[in-house]
């Protein structure tokens, strides 16, 4: 095909990597701009005067940080609840995908199965009963009081079961034919050919685990069962350095302030994700496209 050489053809690719370029940076620089007050020194970050580089660069933030075990127990607790939920929740998107993704004559009453999961994403059931059956089924102060109530993320359901959808249908009319039963043709060929769409679901699921502060707070009885996420909600928000200091940590505290602590504190929060992200993003479009071209 030979290539634009019309006025138009020559400036949108420049206008459009422009924007793009600009839209990287305003989402690239603000975590430049926390590592950069994560590493400077108290008075400096306290004064403002770090920008996108640190200013009198110290590992103090770190250090103190890493001296509480609070924070290191939480970030245990937040490991766990991604590696519990994360294969829990695809689990179960994929035993609910596989058969909604039949048409009605391998399924009855499907369109039925699939208005009731679509009523749970506009209507909630509230704030309190949501507590309350978590509390009656025994799961309060537990790991999986954090896992099991949101386990079957129904948009995942519905991008994983339209990704199914748009395999071809001879791949599994000749694997019955073979003999293959709908277990078999679900964990030996569907599965493997929509890695695309689970690697996408991974990287849904495990963001959504490692972000979620609020049910922590409600769902955890003692501070110490707190995932990441919930204890900095408590440190960042509620508490402040202050709070933090005892008497061993007071030169530490002389040596870092609230802005240096809590920028370490929200930079390693982060981290996990964005060490996982470059491994999943070759499927992240491919999965998102193909998983919602179809109904």
């Amino acid at each position: 095909m030979k290539p634009n050489t019309s006025i138009g053809g020559m400036v949108f690719p420049v206008i459009n990597y422009t924007v793009l370029i600009v839209f990287a940076l305003l989402c690239l620089l603000p975590m430049v701009h926390v590592l950069a007050i994560s590493f400077s020194g108290g008075t400096a970050a306290a004064a403002g005067y770090v920008t996108l580089w640190p200013v009198d660069f110290t590992f103090k933030a770190y250090e103190f940080v890493a001296n509480k075990p609070e924070f290191i127990r939480s970030m245990i607790v937040s490991f766990e609840r991604v590696l519990l939920g994360v294969p829990i929740d695809l689990l179960l998107i994929i035993m609910i995908a596989y058969p909604l993704s039949k048409d009605g004559r391998m399924l009855s009453f499907r369109k039925a199965y699939i208005v009731f999961f679509m009523t749970t994403i506009l209507f909630g059931g509230g704030l309190i009963p949501w507590y309350m059956v978590i509390k009656m089924t025994g799961l309060i102060d537990t790991i999986f009081a954090l896992i099991l109530p949101g386990a079957v993320p129904v948009f995942s359901v519905i991008l994983l079961l339209n990704f199914f959808r748009n395999l071809p249908k001879e791949i599994e009319e000749a694997a019955f034919i073979d003999g293959a039963s709908h277990w078999y043709t679900l964990w030996k060929i569907y599965v493997p050919l929509s890695m695309p769409a689970i690697a996408t679901l991974i990287l849904f699921s495990s963001v959504g685990h490692w972000n979620s502060w609020f049910d922590g707070i409600i769902l955890m009885n003692r501070t110490e069962h707190y995932p990441l996420q919930s204890y900095l909600q408590t440190v960042v928000v509620q508490q402040g350095l202050e709070k933090m200091v005892t008497l061993q940590d007071t030169q530490t505290f002389l040596e870092v302030s609230n802005r240096t602590n809590k920028a370490a504190q929200i930079f390693i929060g982060a981290l996990p994700i964005l060490l996982v992200y470059p491994f999943l993003q070759r499927y992240f479009m491919s999965g998102i496209v193909l998983g919602s071209v179809k109904g």
